[in-house]
């Protein structure tokens, strides 16, 4: 892309400002490559199909001298956090305390860099922010799992075969142009790369060089043009300036579920005389045609959403993950938590019982992980260790009753 002189300036100044994160790694110990006689058949005959597509023997060669069959990638595959948390969860975990506070401070940061990217493509420097916290943890995060294995693993697996292939052919094409070494081509478990996490397919059609530099650098530890490239996608997605990707509302008891969903468009006014209000109970205010978004669970939050709600489903689909990007990006942008409390859980807890009871556990030594009262596996191996010091039934499970036993 073509770049002013003055814009240039400005990038060349910021550079070694926007250096984030440590070197990036070629292999994963958490994934590991394992024999597989039938993914080597498998790749040699994806050979021929990727020779059809115009890559060339040397990178056939190159990419798959250390690429293999990952297991884990295919377990990661059937166990996405988008499906198997609730919301609740789901949020304490992308939209956490450290991770508002980190975003706010990435905001503070690359205050210069985004303005100009918000210039160029019209996308807010708090979403596009929120985009690489939910990615990537503002770059901390990239992944470091071989591209080119965990696509030709999933790609071999077969549950979305022709999907992970195309993807594959891409990423194959993207070492032939020399965009990355494969030793740098790491990234997620399911082949999603660099700060903001492109799928091979989308660098091609939306990665920019907006530092100048004649590449489109989405792996390194400078974020220039993997932010710049995020912005551009949600831009030619059809992103709207300065309008609301949606926000949390009031509804009638009574109000009827069969209304609500992402397809099923009303305009505000008609939300309005359907007893819609704000969460504080405000009146809407129009944005155009809006979906509702029920609670999870019955008393827990509501949603409406607007155009751009839709338009951030072209990085993710997932409802729970969208509501994350467009919850994170108004905290980073000063605003408050969710109003609506979720309602408790099977166990009869609220998140505020959860954290406590992580918090006692933890000072008596076991090891809970993070205390966002999110119910994973070392919470329940914690408290499985103190039910069995306890001599109580060992079912891992938390409960009210156990809380009032550590007071």
């Amino acid at each position: 892309m073509t770049m002013d002189l003055s814009r240039r300036a400005l990038l060349a100044g910021l550079s070694a400002a926007l250096v984030v994160g440590g070197p990036l790694r070629a292999s994963d110990p958490l994934f590991p490559v394992v024999p597989d006689a039938g993914f080597a058949t498998w790749v040699r005959r994806f050979r021929d199909r990727a020779a059809q597509k115009g890559i060339s023997a040397a990178t056939l060669d190159a990419a798959f001298a250390t690429a293999g069959f990952i297991p884990t990638v295919i377990e990661r595959d059937r166990n996405q956090t988008e499906f198997t948390r609730t919301l609740e969860d789901y949020l304490a975990i992308t939209v956490s305390d450290e991770r508002v506070k980190a975003g706010r401070a990435a905001l503070k940061k690359h205050r210069k860099l985004l303005a100009a990217i918000e210039a160029t493509y019209g996308v807010e420097p708090h979403i596009t922010t929120a985009v690489w916290g939910i990615e990537s943890f503002y770059g901390t995060k990239r992944g470091t799992v071989p591209t080119i294995s965990a696509l030709s693993t999933l790609a071999y697996e077969g549950r979305r075969a022709a999907f992970f292939e195309a993807q594959l052919i891409a990423a194959l094409k993207i070492l032939q142009r020399g965009d990355v070494s494969l030793a740098n081509m790491v990234g997620g478990w399911a082949g999603a790369m660099g700060h903001t996490q492109f799928i091979p397919t989308t660098y091609a059609a939306f990665a920019v060089d907006f530092g100048g530099d004649g590449r489109r650098d989405i792996w390194s530890n400078d974020p220039t043009d993997a932010l710049a490239s995020a912005a551009h996608y949600l831009s030619q997605s059809g992103w709207s300036y300065r309008q609301p990707w949606g926000f949390e509302v009031q509804l009638l008891q009574n109000f009827n579920p069969a209304l609500a969903g992402n397809l099923r468009r009303r305009t505000t006014v008609e939300w309005s005389k359907l007893g819609v209000r704000t969460a504080n109970g405000g009146r809407l205010t129009d944005h155009g045609t809006a979906s509702v978004i029920p609670p999870e669970t019955a008393g827990g939050p509501a949603f409406l959403v607007f155009g751009n709600y839709t338009v951030l489903t072209r990085y993710n689909a997932a409802q729970k993950y969208v509501i994350a990007v467009g919850h994170l990006s108004d905290r980073i942008n000063g605003g408050d938590r969710l109003q609506t409390a979720f309602p408790p859980d099977q166990y009869g807890m609220l998140q505020k019982d959860r954290i406590a009871l992580q918090k006692r556990l933890s000072r008596m030594g076991y090891d809970v992980g993070t205390t966002d009262g999110v119910i994973g596996p070392k919470t329940r191996a914690a408290i499985a260790g103190f039910q069995t010091n306890r001599g109580l039934p060992v079912d891992g499970n938390p409960s009210l009753q156990m809380l009032s036993m550590m007071r």
